[in-house]
């Protein structure tokens, strides 16, 4: 049997594209941050080192999130000080190999989300040939805008070619960040060397494996299970709905209050303390989180509602992601993503549908990007508060701790911080006349 590759997660990259979420590898999907789980998966898959590669500023939260896990697997922290690309992201983990630098690595994005069955294949068709190293090559009919591998009739890969258009894609394989090095120090050399070579550009790995290609023995491994990758902040709703397909049935915690004419439909998650009341629904799949409170004749369908929310009368929750500790009151969230401690007052809807029923676009740092959805909501920002009667346009995204006033229609963006109010003209009619 093969030595057991160790794993580098690349879990320092910057969010920003994110906005207005924070740290993508700390969101919730369920009870843990998406780190923890992935940790998790990866253990129970009998890997049993790794190597976490964070930033400045997510160092010492990562580091603090992942002790408790040092019972049951070997974990090495290390920081990324510049965001100056994957290949300087991995020379990082080089001073943890130690003794070993000729070790066998896997190297993984925590906030690449694949079936158990993509990492199962990678170590086994490792396992088969050590020798070797091996890349994931998503299976794609459409054109993505990503790198192809090129390959032969023996599934040997001979080059990575970015973004060649839909007319000259070498194959429909897209390479997807799950790869298998057999031997670290050759991949660090070779990364050197194309920083070294002063050549514009941030893919100095992608460079750094086709400049090994002709030598060393690289094999694609073809999947066609699931891939969401946390990009932007739309994405969020794309994992949610993979972990809600992973629920299985309606399993119920023992400390909850579920009122005798409740109904629970589908495969549905209640979490302890949970509290449902009479008239409420809760379609399936979905998930309610501990001490999550789901009032008379709300509706929650399709949807993740995180830990100590409150979702109250006649609110409808459909097709969206509410973090923790988020309040919401005889109100619309659809297709929505709400980070912690949003509070949406009774009256406010998010409009998810355009009127031409066309693809939902957003603006990312400045650019209107499309969001390849026709159904898309607000992305709201921590510790919002939404007052009365706002109504928010889709695709819009409201900044942390930003304050909205009464009877607003929030046709664009609002940064961190801002109020918005609309002004309001009062005629007073004296009775006398």
């Amino acid at each position: 049997m093969a030595q057991k590759p160790v794993l580098i997660v690349l879990a320092g990259g910057v969010s920003s594209r994110m906005w207005p979420l924070r740290e993508k590898s700390l969101l919730k999907f369920g009870e843990e941050p998406l780190l923890v789980s992935q940790l998790q998966r990866y253990r129970k898959l009998g890997l049993e080192r790794v190597i976490l590669i964070a930033n400045p500023a997510n160092q010492t939260i990562i580091s603090e999130l992942v002790e408790p896990l040092k019972k049951h697997i070997r974990i090495d922290v290390g920081v990324q000080a510049e965001p100056t690309g994957m290949g300087d992201a991995l020379l990082q983990a080089e001073p943890f190999l130690g003794d070993s630098p000729d070790t066998p690595i896997y190297v993984t994005q925590v906030h690449d989300v694949v079936d158990d069955a993509l990492h199962e294949s990678m170590l086994k068709a490792f396992d088969k040939a050590p020798y070797a190293s091996f890349l994931a090559g998503y299976e794609m009919a459409d054109y993505f805008p990503g790198g192809y591998l090129t390959v032969d009739d023996d599934r040997r890969i001979h080059g990575i070619v970015e973004k060649p258009g839909a007319e000259n894609r070498p194959s429909n394989l897209v390479n997807i960040v799950a790869h298998v090095h057999s031997a670290a120090n050759r991949l660090f050399d070779a990364i050197r060397a194309e920083y070294a070579s002063d050549t514009p550009g941030d893919d100095h790995y992608e460079r750094a494996m086709a400049a090994l290609m002709p030598e060393q023995v690289y094999r694609v491994v073809p999947y066609s299970g699931h891939w969401s990758a946390l990009k932007f902040p739309w994405h969020v709703l794309d994992v949610m709905d993979h972990f809600l397909s992973r629920i299985e049935g309606q399993l119920v915690a023992e400390d909850t209050f579920i009122a005798p004419n409740t109904t629970l439909v589908g495969n549905v998650f209640i979490a302890p303390g949970a509290r449902i009341y009479p008239g409420a629904a809760v379609v399936g799949p979905a998930y309610i989180g501990a001490g999550t409170i789901i009032g008379n004749n709300a509706l929650v369908r399709n949807s993740m509602v995180l830990d100590n929310c409150e979702v109250g009368f006649t609110t409808e929750i459909a097709r969206s992601y509410v973090a923790d500790n988020c309040s919401m009151h005889a109100c619309r969230v659809l297709d929505s993503i709400f980070a912690p401690g949003v509070n949406f007052s009774a009256g406010c809807t998010t409009a998810n549908l355009r009127i031409d029923r066309g693809e939902v676009s957003s603006t990312i740092k400045g650019q209107r990007l499309p969001s390849g959805r026709n159904k898309l909501g607000a992305i709201i920002g921590q510790d919002s508060f939404l007052s009365v009667d706002v109504m928010t346009m889709p695709g819009v995204k409201i900044g942390e701790r930003a304050q909205v006033g009464p009877g607003t229609h929030v046709h664009h963006d609002i940064k961190d911080g801002q109020r918005v109010y609309v002004r309001q003209q009062l005629q007073v009619v004296d009775d006398a006349d």
